[in-house]
């Protein structure tokens, strides 16, 4: 495996976290990275780097953005997030990772890159129904700013420090388990 492959991996595995907290805004980060050069995606989706999409993924995310700050909208999106995260992830890994045969990036894309996003989107959605529980959503927008501010900066990191951004999300995966663990009812 070269360095190139395991960077698109750190890149996908990243921007596929960030899917989690938010659908739109890392494809729209994608979309910038290409539309700028400073990623240069797999030749069957170097259309997420054109200015139609640039555009139409922008619009998507100020959308996104703003419609988590409205309370029970947000748990209705949240009900939606999940498997569009995971398509997102997946179709994220596609189009960044590099050399390697279709079916290992398939596999990839699928585990790696929709798992990613789907659990960490599920997470999501289980702390803002909590919050919505405890505080009859008047805490829902801290956990929106949160969620947006994390799909940022793992969009931001992957992006420009791609292995950072891989071993952030392990560390995320891991908190994530231990969480599970943690509040998982125990059998007696």
């Amino acid at each position: 495996m070269t360095t190139e492959t395991i960077i698109s991996i750190c890149l996908g595995v990243g921007l596929s976290a960030s899917v989690g907290f938010r659908v739109f805004l890392p494809l729209f980060a994608l979309s910038a990275a290409s539309y700028l050069g400073v990623w240069e995606l797999n030749e069957s989706w170097q259309w997420i780097g054109s200015t139609a999409a640039l555009v139409t993924l922008g619009v998507a995310t100020l959308v996104e953005i703003f419609a988590y700050f409205i309370p029970y909208i947000d748990n209705l999106l949240d009900s939606m997030a999940v498997p569009l995260a995971a398509l997102a992830g997946t179709a994220i890994m596609l189009s960044t990772v590099a050399d390697l045969s279709p079916v290992i990036t398939w596999a990839l894309a699928i585990i790696a890159g929709g798992g990613t996003a789907a659990a960490i989107s599920g997470t999501s959605g289980t702390t803002r129904l909590a919050s919505t529980a405890t505080t009859g959503g008047l805490g829902n927008p801290i956990v929106s700013v949160f969620e947006t501010g994390s799909a940022l900066v793992m969009s931001i990191l992957s992006i420009f420090l791609p292995i950072l951004a891989g071993i952030a999300v392990i560390i995320i995966l891991l908190i994530i388990f231990k969480l599970y663990k943690k509040f998982k009812p125990s059998k007696t």
